[in-house]
């Protein structure tokens, strides 16, 4: 009973944590508004920053890679007493990275993972997690394009492990992560081919940095989003 109990707590706690969309609480705190409403109206880093605010940016982006990574590293840290091995991690993982995309916090309204799932593969393989940044950097630095890297490194990830590293438990995970981001991007790979996407720092307009309006105004705008 403990052998499937345990695991299974562990993943949905993993999901919970990853709910915590931290564009919109960082948004909030710093009184701008909600990152669901302008660009591309996704709750993540690269949308926050089209807001003008660089430090809530990085706030955002530093935060989602944590909830990836901190539930992952406590499993491999603490899990072994609890019988909780390196499949529950990766399980776990997945959970934080689901917890991102549908965050049952925020109407399962969610980003698209990248960060959340940087954090995962970090936690998982620091090694992995380094290639997989440095694939996203170079593809982001050559073509400015944070869609476009993230789809290349999310696709070479598991190829990566599985080429030098080859933990099945990893791969898998890593397979069912790089496919649902893939697919969360399908409106930034239209764009890509339309040549219309926004490039890495190109604001989504002046109003998106302003304070959030009151709640009887907001309405108003609603259908802007």
């Amino acid at each position: 009973m403990q052998e499937t109990l345990f695991p299974l707590l562990a993943a949905v706690c993993g999901y919970l944590i990853g709910s915590l969309s931290f564009a919109v609480i960082v948004s909030r705190a710093m009184g701008l508004s909600d990152p669901r409403s302008y660009g591309s109206g996704n709750p993540g880093a690269t949308n926050v920053l089209r807001s003008g605010n660089k430090k809530a940016a990085v706030l955002t982006l530093v935060f989602d890679a944590l909830k990836g990574f901190i539930p992952v590293l406590l499993v491999k840290l603490y899990g072994e007493r609890f019988g909780l091995d390196e499949g529950t991690a990766a399980l776990v993982g997945l959970g934080a990275f689901l917890g991102h995309l549908w965050p049952v916090f925020f109407k399962f309204e969610g980003g698209k993972g990248v960060a959340t799932a940087l954090g995962v593969i970090l936690a998982l393989n620091w090694e992995l997690g380094l290639a997989t940044l440095a694939t996203w950097l170079a593809v982001a630095y050559f073509s400015r394009y944070s869609s476009l890297a993230a789809i290349v490194a999310a696709a070479l990830a598991p190829v990566y492990e599985m080429l030098v590293w080859d933990s099945p438990p990893t791969a898998g995970v890593l397979v069912v992560m790089a496919l649902l981001l893939v697919w969360r991007h399908q409106g930034n790979i239209k764009k890509l081919m339309a040549g219309t996407e926004s490039k890495i720092g190109q604001k989504a307009g002046a109003s998106a940095a302003k304070p959030a309006q009151p709640h009887s105004v907001k309405k108003k705008g609603s259908h802007s989003k």
